[in-house]
């Protein structure tokens, strides 16, 4: 009889084993990235893709000396705004941009006037502002949180109805949704918000907010201001860029989900709105914003 050459059969059956158990290993017991996780940056998501009407512009290699921009808008596109801002100036040391943040509509009221080039939105044109050559370019999306005071004895979660209910006055009292018998304290943004405007267009379905006594619209657009007024039994909205290092407070889950998961129900997308046809120095700044190294600057932890 021929000797057997290799090695003896145990040998393929053990190499087999090892084999298997790895892959159940790397398919059954490997950690998988947390599904709350939009990016790398919780605060912002990338820019939603343009509309196919969107202008391009190309990533400028330089811009002229002196060169001068103003961005008004959204409260909500204040850090977005902001790290345009210095990266900008940074990689164009002859460029000046100036920021405020006066809220969309005013924003959009500057550009029309000539007192801005470029203003931040939270919401979508109006057909009569597209009317008025007025242009929105997409950005960035992002999620509106509901928001309660750190202390708030509320620790549950709520329902797109319940949302609705509450921020229309058809829910007064915490008990209503499961919380101890107190009122709720409700706290509206003002309707020059663009937050405000979002929020009634995607969560109120259109529909305008309650007016019971336990409802307060707030005079200024004022991210800030809102949450130190939120106390015991307050609940409120803001972008979640604002609030998600926020100490004072919490996020609420809507529908089981906190913000900041590529399943949370309140998305929307944020805008640079510009009057056309372009000048230069918004072509050379948007240019710059779409472009992978402003995406980058724009999205960047501070």
């Amino acid at each position: 009889m021929a000797k057997r050459s290799g090695p003896p059969p145990i040998v393929y059956i053990l190499i087999f084993l090892i084999l298997l158990g790895c892959g159940y290993w790397f398919f059954l017991k490997k950690p998988v990235s947390e599904p709350g996780n939009i990016t790398s940056n919780p605060q912002a998501t990338v820019p939603p893709p343009p509309p196919p009407d969107a202008e391009f512009f190309p990533s400028p290699a330089s811009v002229p000396p002196n060169t001068e921009i103003k961005i008004d808008g959204s409260t909500s596109m204040v850090t977005i705004t902001q790290n345009l801002k210095q990266g900008f100036e940074r990689q164009f040391s002859n460029a000046t941009v100036e920021t405020v943040a006066n809220g969309t509509n005013n924003g959009i009221k500057a550009v029309l006037n000539g007192e801005a080039d470029i203003a931040g939105i939270s919401r979508s044109l109006t057909p009569q502002e597209e009317k008025q050559g007025l242009k929105a370019l997409p950005i960035a999306s992002d999620q509106i949180a509901i928001v309660v005071g750190i202390n708030n004895p509320y620790q549950g979660g709520l329902t797109d109805s319940q949302v609705y209910s509450i921020f229309t006055g058809q829910i007064t009292n915490w008990s209503e949704v499961g919380g101890p018998n107190a009122t709720i304290q409700v706290l509206n943004r003002p309707p020059v918000s663009g937050t405000h405007q979002a929020f009634q267009e995607m969560i109120l379905q259109g529909r305008t907010f309650g007016t019971t006594p336990n409802i307060t619209t707030l005079p200024r657009d004022e991210t800030t201001g809102m949450l130190r007024q939120l106390g015991e039994y307050g609940i409120g909205y803001a972008t979640f860029t604002q609030v998600v290092n926020q100490q004072t407070v919490r996020t609420v889950p809507v529908e089981g989900v906190q913000p900041g998961s590529l399943s949370y129900p309140y998305q929307r997308q944020l805008y640079y709105v510009y009057k056309e046809p372009a000048s230069p120095e918004v072509q050379a700044i948007l240019g710059y914003a779409t472009s992978p190294a402003g995406q980058q600057v724009i999205f960047e932890e501070n």
